[in-house]
């Protein structure tokens, strides 16, 4: 490096990981380009190790209740959207959304993922009443709910500051917020992919005036499409440094751009070496944040199990329902047994967890 900086190296990127200290974002997109993929798995399981000791491998029985497919913004990346007027808009009923939360209790499943698009007919009332009747009739349900653009647009078309409609829809049920809607946090990026979605900043601050309100959350990174390496090596340091800020996030998640049935166009899908070297640069770069989850819906089991060995410590949600991933084609979609079967398999053990990232007891 110029000025009289270390020259950066797998070597002097090992001292800091074994002592347990930070890499900058410099290191961390040199660990992007070392072809010795064994070496970072090495690496990221040491740092796994210094957060997660053992090896536990976590898993939680949910559902991904999508209330709305109706949506104004475009986003190219997605196939599932339907803007408002179009014919094959839904608008779930109540009783349809019950149905479906007590199917989810029925079946063992402790987590309801509510999201659905930016429906300009819903605000606040809307989530208000429906949270209440989810927690009435179902009150050990955890609603894992909203993504940041849905809350900062339910915020704006009720007229309401960002802090005044995550206290409404705390006090209604909400638990916590998944952490989509990021994808990358580079506006560049940003309006190249979703021009009419919220800006990076904006994102950061739901979930710092969440964090506020004690409301936790997930961070997540949607790669392999129009961002480079430099890109994403940005998005994990805003994260990073919000995680020191006011730590948000229980977890992070990262996953590669399905491109089928979407208007993005990319030359070629991200592999699955890339997806195993994003997982162990993350858990090398994330160093503030204890759980990294896998992305079984679409790497498949095969690629979710060798990303055990390259710092994941968590297998996700076992899916009783999903629609987002699905419309555009993939669709990895496993049992409790077979989430059981494929961790073992890996010589890891299966536990069970709420969205707290508590472990539970099963009869």
């Amino acid at each position: 490096m110029m000025n009289g900086a270390p020259t950066i190296s797998i070597e002097s990127i090992s001292e800091k990981v074994f002592a347990n200290e930070r890499i900058t974002p410099e290191e961390a997109l040199f660990l992007y380009q070392h072809p010795n993929l064994i070496e970072l798995a090495t690496l990221a399981n040491h740092r796994r190790q210094q957060r997660v000791p053992g090896r536990t491998v976590t898993y939680i029985i949910g559902r991904i209740l999508n209330y709305t497919n109706v949506c104004w913004v475009r986003c190219k990346f997605c196939a599932f959207y339907r803007v408002p007027g179009n014919e094959e808009g839904y608008l779930l009923s109540d009783e349809e959304i019950l149905q479906k939360v007590g199917d989810t209790v029925d079946k063992g499943g402790i987590e309801i993922l509510f999201q659905g698009g930016l429906n300009p007919k819903l605000k606040i009332d809307y989530y208000e009443g429906i949270f209440r009747k989810i927690m009435a009739a179902y009150p050990g349900v955890i609603l894992h709910a909203l993504s940041p653009a849905e809350i900062i647009y339910i915020a704006h078309i009720s007229k309401l500051t960002l802090a005044d409609c995550l206290s409404r829809l705390k006090a209604a049920g909400l638990h916590s917020i998944p952490g989509a809607g990021g994808e990358i946090l580079v506006d560049r990026v940003r309006k190249i992919i979703a021009p009419y979605k919220d800006t990076t900043d904006e994102w950061l601050a739901c979930m710092r005036a969440a964090s506020a309100l004690g409301i936790r959350s997930t961070a997540s990174m949607m790669f392999g499409h129009v961002e480079t390496l430099e890109d994403r090596i940005e998005h994990m340091t805003r994260i990073r440094d919000l995680q020191d800020e006011c730590s948000p996030f229980r977890a992070f998640i990262s996953w590669n751009f399905q491109p089928e049935e979407t208007q993005l166009s990319i030359p070629v899908k991200a592999s699955g070496f890339d997806y195993l070297r994003t997982v162990a640069v993350s858990r090398i770069f994330l160093d503030n944040i204890d759980n990294l989850q896998v992305s079984i819906l679409t790497q498949g089991p095969k690629i979710a199990q060798a990303a055990l060995d390259y710092g994941a410590n968590d297998f996700g949600s076992i899916m009783i329902e999903e629609n987002v991933v699905s419309a555009a084609g993939n669709k990895f979609i496993l049992s409790t047994d077979e989430f059981e079967r494929v961790i073992r398999a890996a010589q890891y053990e299966p536990v069970r967890r709420n969205t707290r990232y508590e472990l539970l007891s099963v009869s």
